[in-house]
């Protein structure tokens, strides 16, 4: 059962709904108003207002970032340096197995920093300019050229990086492929002096070797009947 309710207790109770019994003259007497008014002055006593809070110049973000975001994790690992297959030393031919030389066969010179390797071709003999390559994607040959005379000390990652150039003004879409083209063929007189530095004792210790040249100059591939797990590089 519900609880009863206690009846209202009230000094003016009500004849019909809005009018009191007793007048609000009367009210006033026996409410004691009349003495908290004569006690304050006459008038009745008024709590001080609570000063207003200065409104804050910024406003307060409505959205907080949630506690569940991921925070990227701190990366302590050091890197450590790509360790070169036992196949490939220095001089070794290597034979290209992806980009745009694929098939070709190149000489490795050195190993960078970064953990690529460093080959020429030489470019006089098949065409393959001094270049990057991951070990992943060349086959180590048994073939050795002496490289004792090559200087590559000058060459590192940062001599491959290509320079971002900014265009200021905007280019409508056949100047922008012109512009692109002429990029693309033109090559520092720099870059083909120190080419040529490389492949001018290349070739000479090439030269020394029989059917080297033509060797370097012909293309790999495989034909109808080879097993490319039996063949001997």
């Amino acid at each position: 059962m519900a609880p009863t309710r206690k009846p209202r207790v009230t000094r003016n109770p009500e004849l019909i709904r809005g009018i009191g019994k007793i007048s609000k003259s009367k009210m006033y007497h026996k409410r004691g108003i009349w003495a908290i008014k004569a006690k304050n002055g006459g008038v009745f006593p008024r709590h001080e207002k609570k000063p207003v809070e200065a409104v804050p110049a910024a406003k307060p973000p409505k959205f907080y970032p949630a506690d569940d975001i991921k925070k990227p994790l701190v990366n302590k690992r050091k890197p450590k340096p790509t360790k070169l297959r036992a196949s490939i030393t220095p001089g070794t031919v290597l034979i290209l197995l992806a980009g745009r030389f694929m098939g070709k066969r190149v000489v490795f010179l050195k190993q960078l920093p970064s953990g690529l390797l460093l080959v020429s071709g030489p470019f006089k003999v098949n065409g393959v300019p001094l270049r990057r390559v991951n070990q992943a994607y060349v086959i180590g040959t048994s073939t050795k050229v002496d490289i004792s005379g090559v200087n590559v000390d000058k060459f590192d990652d940062k001599y491959f990086s290509k320079e971002v150039q900014r265009q200021k003004k905007k280019k409508t879409e056949g100047e922008f492929f012109e512009a692109e083209k002429k990029e693309a063929k033109a090559l520092p007189q720099e870059k083909k002096d120190d080419q040529k530095a490389v492949d001018a004792p290349l070739i000479k210790a090439i030269e020394g070797v029989p059917e080297l040249r033509a060797y370097l100059g012909a293309r790999f591939s495989l034909r109808a009947g080879m097993k490319p797990h039996e063949l001997v590089f």
